[in-house]
């Protein structure tokens, strides 16, 4: 147990902050599988709105800190290659 009072200040802050970031990922993971959703039944208009959204969410928690900058890149570089993939899959 804490001895300071400032340390238990801190673990107060610390669980709010963690109530946050928890928010901000799952939110974030509820827009990703809606936009699979979305390329799954070939709409690719709503998918692509779909996708600024991931995009800008992301960017904003990695530069919160909530997720790690190289982690969100990767996710949106390949969310938009399945998008790029499944729109030319269906013109062929």
């Amino acid at each position: 147990m804490p001895q300071k009072r400032a340390a238990y200040k801190e673990i107060r802050k610390s669980k709010k902050r963690h109530q946050k970031n928890i928010g901000i990922t799952s939110e974030v993971k509820t827009l990703i599988r809606k936009f699979n959703l979305l390329l799954s039944e070939k709409k690719f208009d709503q998918a692509k709105d779909t996708l600024k959204k991931v995009t800008s969410k992301m960017g904003k928690a990695a530069a919160k800190g909530v997720i790690r900058k190289i982690t969100a890149s990767r996710k949106i570089s390949r969310l938009s290659r399945n998008l790029h993939r499944a729109c030319l899959s269906t013109k062929k």
